[in-house]
């Protein structure tokens, strides 16, 4: 299965702006009037990525996520078009995010992501998906296909990937 360099239809990329005094600093991490009218976050969580730690590839079936690098931290976010329908289909996305380059990523449904934490100190990462974890309650099955547990799947972020099962 092969994937081309280039943009990912539906996938949105915003710097952020941080506003910084002798306090330290504020980033707005998510706006409704900044949004895609198709996206409205349900809930959010944080969580802390090792060095070298690689968290995916998976994908979800009915999810979108907004993922927010502020740092610490430094991170490599590889994206893969998995969606026969979209006009970017095939295509494959890197960027980097985190404390040098600040920044959300909505990555919709069907895309499947990873991201690597490439500092030397851990970083930080806010995700404010569209759908809640488990659904109400925790009552429903988690929508991930995690690629990450097949060592022969297709979406393989670098070379260290493919001599280490993430």
């Amino acid at each position: 299965m092969a994937f081309q360099k280039g943009p990912i239809d539906g996938v949105v990329i915003t710097p952020f702006r941080k506003f910084v005094d002798e306090r330290g600093w504020l980033a707005e991490i998510f706006r409704h009037d900044e949004l895609p009218a198709w996206f409205r976050p349900e809930m959010s969580y944080v969580s802390v990525t090792n060095p070298g730690v690689l968290r995916g590839p998976h994908e979800h079936v009915d999810q979108a996520d907004l993922f927010c690098w502020v740092g610490p931290g430094d991170f490599k976010l590889t994206l893969w078009d998995n969606r026969p329908d979209s006009p970017t289909y095939r295509n494959r996305m890197e960027v980097a995010m985190g404390a040098n380059h600040p920044g959300s990523a909505v990555i919709p449904k069907g895309v499947v992501h990873c991201y690597r934490c490439i500092s030397v100190d851990p970083g930080f990462v806010i995700n404010c998906p569209d759908r809640l974890f488990m659904g109400k309650a925790k009552a429903e099955p988690i929508d991930e296909i995690r690629h990450e547990d097949d060592p022969e799947n297709p979406f393989v972020q670098d070379e260290l990937a493919r001599r280490v099962h993430c």
